[in-house]
């Protein structure tokens, strides 16, 4: 595949999408990029004014028609976006009816001149703008700009706003707002016309598909602001349009609002009412906004990964997990995710192993009611899988290779060349690709054993996994001359290699599907017992084929060398002939290009990873081949062989995952930012045809599974994180059974999870412990005994430094900006409490909205961030550096509990991070101090029961926190202010470790 100039003219914030310039010759593909949706639909970034070699497209999920003979394709929809805007519109007159047609200028990039243009896709809110200043070709200057979205809070609602404000002109403009029922497939439209008209409220239009016979009801309105305008109404067959001309005055706006609701009769019987209803009940464009923004928000709750220290990374991470957010249906499981998401033309909307095998997982993990749709999707076409076991003379389901809305087999025969006088290709995948038929169950099992739904699996997945195992039990051959059972004449996950004998991965696949069939069945029999009867009469299970099942289990071919653990790919392929892909550096398409496909499948080229794709597979559950060494000796064989960079975009974000395990941190980050960046640089070059929904799933396998190091244990997912050169954090949430976990990784630290420390802290600790009395403190005491002291925690400041001046002197200047009185004495109030509570303390009973009051706190920690820049060593206080060498060299553990944001960028600038073992700050918890939470989560860090632990504290907050932590505290300063510790002392000038254990063995006696 031809790549293209890769200049985007992109860039990027943490959630923002900007493109700086309009560039014609990459429209098509930044129609895909600007994508939004909501999982009922998704429209392309095309523009509302329309441009030649466009491809708009709005699909709704599970909205399929036929093109006869060919193929059966995801169905281009009546087009909700035209919004044409003519400048200096004028009353047409006989006597000058010539120079009045010059006078009507269409407002269009293709013509005039585009004097500023900035586009932005901002995923917090599926939001896509654009703002243009343009001079038309009379000289006519306006500034334009558009704002659509996808309600995520109503799937049934589309919205666009315009603002046009003449900068050089008083004139007439005239707006045409209409819905275009005469939407293409490329080439072909699947759409008869049946009925359009007006209502009270706008225009509506009503289509059915040809085939498929699927009624498609969308209605619109159209709300003027800022001008005196009436609207009319054109009922064009097709192409129904409200109309309106106002006279705009030189830099006044002029707001055009125009609200859209679709209905299919695939989800609804009347959908022409239902989208008329709606309409005529929905709000301003305002609260519909805020209602979107707000439902984006929940899913953002649950489905963020932040990034810190890897800008691009940060967004276009987001980015991928966006695009399959907005494919993914939340309230149907007819549907499922194609391959190009719900973005482009390509594959024509069929749906692959992609959406199981790589985009499945984020559902699973952050979105479980969307996974279980997804996977019900399966359920719901087995009859379409068993027509296709049937008709290949195979019993059982046979999934389709490529699935649309039935289950049937969609994938075309053959494929047309460039060659006008060339041979049609046959594609093979739907005869010999079969190992979809163990992928499925795979991502069905994975799901049950996360989210322990005992439900869907006794009523969906048992049927599924075991109907799929019928199928491979008359699949298999067995070879009497080997005494083993073969799966011939398949196509691997490499497809370079179109007609191979016993693929390791698909065997082996076979092999754990069949021995999960019976674990399925075995629990089904336990725990569903009639459920288990009506399978086995509806699937006609008995017990000869389980023991057949077995019999498989134990003798299927798997060619394997066990002295070196290298896999051979297939039969024969060692014998192929070799290849160095390093030789062919600098070519543009891949090797199947370069070489042709007869001679490629003569060597040992591969377009994906095959049998490093199953030792991922089977890499979580440590199942065989999986080991380390495995690993390692596979590597080292088939990742140069891979041709990862023009192969298959499923491959990279692979490679990364299993490049981080090993070690290789440089060629992990590289093959996955190759991934990462797909379709925003459109490095593959065909970005047009679609998002790479598959390689988006990959992407955040390979951050939480890769780079955040994942591992799910019995009691849940735990992080060995191994984060790329210039990450600095990795912070997410995984829903795993009924829990969620919060992961929050730094550069270097041990292996973490939030969610189970802090339940540690809610559930196993008592916020108020029965402790023992002492005669020598009235605090209480954490034990009885000797203190077994194993860890330190300390607080920042006042303690190590003394950032009390900064902080000070931020919230000073604050504060005169603000004009609100602050002293020092009013400083006091201040320590160990957390930034929000701070600033509350200051405002006191001044009334200010919520972003007011966000924003002042982020100016606050700007002015202390640009302070705490110029620390350096010499700003530890007296005894800090001599008692923290002393408390390492007698082995005793050292961990920061602060409630600053900042703690990190402040032990750094102190140079004192190599001997701090864990960080526990205002990111860590919720709760501020005077809750135990932030010192609990820090002895969590450091291994410690907090008994284990002494917390050094110069705020009574802090001091509280750590009592109610049950922890020893040790206070310095003032009695009046830290005399509730356990240890009182004026600073850590000349204190020894064993001066301080003593006293506080004294305590307990």
């Amino acid at each position: 595949m031809q790549t293209k100039d890769r200049s985007r003219h992109f860039t990027y914030t943490d959630w923002i999408l900007i493109e700086t310039q309009f560039e014609p010759d990459q429209l098509q593909s930044k129609e895909t990029v600007f994508t939004i949706g909501n999982g009922y639909l998704g429209t392309r970034g095309s523009f509302e004014e329309g441009y030649p070699h466009a491809l708009p497209g709005t699909f709704i999920n599970g909205v399929y028609d036929d093109v006869p003979v060919v193929y059966t394709e995801l169905v281009n929809c009546p087009d909700w976006l035209p919004l044409i805007v003519i400048v200096n519109s004028e009353s047409p007159s006989l006597r000058d009816a010539a120079r009045t047609e010059t006078l009507r200028e269409r407002f269009r990039l293709d013509q005039g001149e585009i004097l500023s243009y900035d586009r932005q896709l901002d995923l917090r809110q599926g939001l896509v703008t654009r703002t243009l200043r343009w001079r038309s070709p009379s000289g006519k200057t306006i500034d334009i700009s558009f704002e659509r979205f996808a309600s995520l809070a109503d799937p049934h609602v589309l919205a666009l706003r315009c603002q046009i404000t003449p900068v050089d002109f008083d004139g007439l403009i005239e707006v045409q707002a209409s819905i275009n029922g005469y939407p293409e497939n490329q080439g072909f439209n699947h759409w008869e016309g049946l009925e359009q008209g007006k209502t009270d409220q706008g225009i509506w239009l009503q289509r059915r598909t040809r085939h498929s016979r699927i009624e498609l009801g969308m209605a619109a309105k159209v709300t003027i602001l800022g001008a005196e305008a009436s609207l009319q109404v054109n009922t064009a067959p097709g192409y129904p349009t409200l109309s309106t001309t106002f006279l705009a005055k030189v830099q006044q706006t002029v707001t055009v609002e125009k609200l859209v609701t679709v209905f299919t009769s695939w989800e609804i019987d009347s959908p022409v009412s239902a989208a008329q209803e709606k309409l005529a009940h929905l709000p301003d464009y305002a609260t519909l906004k805020k209602a979107n923004q707000q439902a984006w928000d929940e899913v953002w709750q649950q489905s963020d990964i932040l990034i810190e220290g890897d800008s691009t990374a940060a967004f276009a991470v987001r980015y991928n997990l966006f695009q399959l957010l907005i494919a993914g249906a939340p309230n149907d499981d007819r549907v499922s995710i194609p391959a190009k998401t719900l973005s482009g033309f390509g594959y024509r909307g069929h749906i692959f192993w992609d959406t199981e095998i790589f985009m499945l997982p984020l559902f699973i993990f952050t979105q479980p009611a969307i996974a279980r749709n997804l996977l019900t999707y399966r359920w719901r076409t087995l009859p379409g899988a068993r027509r296709k076991a049937a008709h290949y003379g195979y019993k059982g389901a046979m999934f389709a290779w490529e699935s649309a809305d039935s289950g049937d087999e969609v994938t075309p025969r053959w494929a047309l060349g460039n060659d006008f006088y060339g041979e049609d290709v046959r594609i093979w995948c739907r005869d010999r690709e079969i190992h979809i038929n163990a992928d499925i169950p795979y991502a069905a099992w994975n799901y049950w054993q996360t989210t322990g739904d005992d439900e869907w699996m006794q009523k969906c997945g048992a049927e599924i996994i075991l109907d799929t195992a019928i199928f491979w039990a008359s699949r298999v051959e067995f070879n009497s001359e080997r005494q083993q059972y073969e799966i011939r004449g398949v196509i691997g996950v490499d497809e370079y290699h179109e007609l191979v004998h016993n693929n390791a991965f698909t065997n082996r696949m076979a092999q754990w599907h069949l021995e999960k069939a019976i674990a399925v069945y075995d629990w089904l029999v336990q725990k569903f017992p009639e459920r288990a009867r009506e399978l086995e009469e509806k699937l006609q299970l008995t017990s000869e084929q389980l023991t057949h099942w077995q019999d498989i289990i134990a003798k299927i071919l798997f060619l394997y060398d066990p002295s070196t653990e290298l896999i051979e790919q297939c039969e024969g392929f060692f014998q192929l002939e070799d290849i160095n892909l390093a030789d062919k550096k600098g070519r543009d398409r891949s090797m199947q290009a370069v070489l042709g496909v007869d001679q490629t499948n003569k060597y040992q080229v591969i377009k994906q990873p095959d049998i490093l794709m199953l030792l991922y597979l089977m890499r979580e559950s440590t199942d065989f081949p999986y080991s380390e060494k495995a690993l390692q000796v596979n590597w080292d064989y088939y990742a140069p062989r891979t041709d990862i960079t023009y192969g298959s975009s499923l491959g990279p974000a692979v490679h990364a995952i299993l490049a981080s395990d090993l070690g290789k941190s440089t060629e992990a980050y590289e093959v996955f930012m190759h991934a990462l960046m797909v379709d925003l640089e459109d490095n593959r070059g065909n970005t047009s045809d679609g998002i790479h929904g598959a390689s988006a799933g990959g992407i955040w396998q390979a951050v939480i599974f890769g780079f955040g190091g994942i591992q799910i244990t019995e009691n849940g997912p735990v992080a060995n994180p191994h984060l790329p050169d210039g990450w600095t954090r990795l912070k997410f949430k995984l829903r795993w059974g009924n829990k969620w976990h919060e992961f929050d990784l730094r550069k270097g630290q041990v292996a973490q999870d939030i969610t189970s420390q802090l339940e540690y802290l809610q559930l196993s600790l008592s916020p108020n412990p029965p402790l023992s009395a002492s005669s020598s403190s009235s605090s209480p005491i954490p034990s009885s005994q000797s203190p077994n002291i194993q860890g330190f925690i300390f607080d920042l400041d006042g303690v190590l430094t003394d950032t009390a001046e900064l902080h000070y002197l931020a919230w000073k200047k604050l504060a005169d900006e603000e004009s609100i009185p602050f002293n020092r004495q009013d400083n006091e109030a201040l320590r160990g409490v957390s930034r929000r509570a701070s600033l509350m303390l200051i405002l006191g009973d001044r009334p200010y909205l919520e972003a007011q009051i966000q924003e002042m706190m982020e100016r606050k920690n700007r002015y202390y961030v640009e302070l705490i820049q110029n620390m350096t060593s010499k700003d530890l206080l007296p005894g800090a550096i001599a008692f923290l060498d002393e408390l390492r060299q007698a082995g005793i553990k050292i961990g920061i509990g602060s409630a600053s944001k900042n703690a990190r960028t402040v032990i750094e600038r102190l140079g004192i991070a190599d001997k701090v073992d864990a960080i526990a700050d205002g990111y860590s918890v919720q709760q501020p101090k005077p809750a135990p939470d932030l010192f609990l989560y820090a002895a969590k860090q450091l291994g410690l029961e907090p008994v284990q632990s002494v917390v050094v504290e110069d705020a009574a907050a802090g001091i509280e926190a750590a009592l109610a932590a049950g922890m020893w505290a040790v206070g310095l300063g003032p009695v009046e202010r830290v005399g509730a510790a356990h240890v009182v002392l004026p600073s850590l000038a000349g204190i020894k470790w064993a001066d301080l254990r003593a006293k506080l063995g004294e305590i307990t006696r």
